[in-house]
C-alpha cells in the first residue's frame, strides 16, 4: 500500500492497522497485525499474559514505535509521524490506565484538570466547570477535593476515566478496566463504559482478559495470541468459533504442560495422603 493512502478513507474505520510489527531489541512481539476499528464501536482486545495485547495498546496510543507497518488514525499514519504531530493527535484520544495512574500528590479535581492545563489556554474558571462536568459524568460529583488515597478502587478507576474524558476525545482507550476490582464494582465500571458509548458515540478500545466484562461491553472482539491475531468478530461469532485457540481461551482450558504439572502435583498430594505402612 502507498504510504500516503489512508485505508480508513475507503471505509468507516476510525483506526486501521496494516502489517504492524513491534520489536523489543531482537525480539519481535507483534507479528504483522492488521485489522480495523470502526467509528463508534467498542472493540475489545483479548489475550492471555504475554500475548502482546498490552504492547498493541501502547503502540496504538503512541507510547511504542512500531518496527514496521502502518497505523492510520485521524488521517495520519502515526507509525511515521513526528513526535510533535503525535502530540497533537493525543489531544483527541483518552487513555485510562490499568491502575488509574492518578497523581497521589494532587486532588481528584487537579488530576482531571491536568490535561486541560497542559494542552489548552482555558481560563481557570472554565477549567473548574469542565472538571466538575467530567466528574459528574462518571458518578463522582462533589469529589474534586478528595485525594486519590481517599478513594476506593472503583472510584479511582472512575476518576481516571474522568481525566481521560477531559479533552473530549474521539477515541477512548481502557487498559484492564476491571483489574483488581470485586465483581460488583467491576460491573459498575462496565456500565460506565456502556453509558459513555451511548452518550457520546465515541470509539472505545478495551484491553482485558475478563471474559464476562468483554462479552458485556464489546461490539467486536479481537483475540491476540503470541503476537498474532487469532480471530476477530462479533461476540456471537466469537462464542460460535471452532478455532482451537479461541475455544481454549473462552473455555479456560490450560496449556498441556500446565495440565501435566497439575497432574503431577495431584499425584504427589495423593501419595502424601496415603497412610504409611
Amino acid at each position: 500500500m502507498d504510504q500516503t493512502e489512508n485505508p480508513a478513507l475507503q471505509s468507516e474505520a476510525m483506526i486501521s492497522l496494516r502489517n504492524l510489527r513491534v520489536s523489543y531489541g531482537d525480539r519481535e512481539i507483534l507479528h504483522g497485525i492488521s485489522f480495523d476499528v470502526m467509528r463508534g464501536e467498542t472493540l475489545v482486545i483479548l489475550g492471555g499474559s504475554g500475548s502482546g495485547k498490552s504492547t498493541l495498546l501502547r503502540t496504538l496510543v503512541g507510547l511504542e514505535r512500531p518496527s514496521s507497518g502502518e497505523i492510520w488514525l485521524k488521517g495520519k499514519n502515526i507509525a511515521a509521524i513526528s513526535n510533535e504531530e503525535m502530540d497533537e493527535i493525543r489531544k483527541k484520544i483518552g487513555m485510562s490506565f490499568q491502575g488509574g495512574a492518578l497523581f497521589g500528590s494532587m486532588s481528584v479535581g487537579e488530576n482531571v484538570a491536568l490535561p486541560l492545563r497542559e494542552h489548552t489556554k482555558l481560563e481557570n474558571p472554565t477549567i473548574e466547570i469542565i472538571l466538575r462536568l467530567k466528574l459528574d459524568q462518571v458518578g463522582l460529583a462533589g469529589f474534586e477535593n478528595y485525594m486519590p488515597s481517599q478513594l476506593s478502587g472503583g472510584m479511582k478507576k472512575r476518576a481516571a476515566v474522568a481525566r481521560a474524558l477531559a479533552m473530549d476525545p474521539e477515541i477512548l482507550f481502557f487498559d484492564e478496566p476491571s483489574a483488581g476490582l470485586d465483581p460488583i464494582i467491576a460491573a459498575g465500571v462496565d456500565e460506565l463504559i456502556l453509558d459513555l458509548k451511548k452518550a457520546f458515540h465515541m470509539t472505545i478500545i478495551v484491553v482485558t482478559h475478563e471474559l464476562a466484562s468483554a462479552f458485556l461491553i464489546a461490539d467486536r472482539m479481537v483475540l491476540i495470541d503470541k503476537g498474532n491475531v487469532v480471530a476477530i468478530g462479533t461476540t456471537q461469532e466469537m462464542r460460535a468459533s471452532t478455532h482451537p485457540r479461541v475455544r481454549q481461551f473462552l473455555d479456560r482450558v490450560p496449556e498441556p504442560e500446565v495440565s501435566q504439572e497439575l497432574d503431577y502435583l495431584q499425584m504427589l498430594t495423593e501419595e502424601n495422603r496415603r497412610p504409611s505402612r
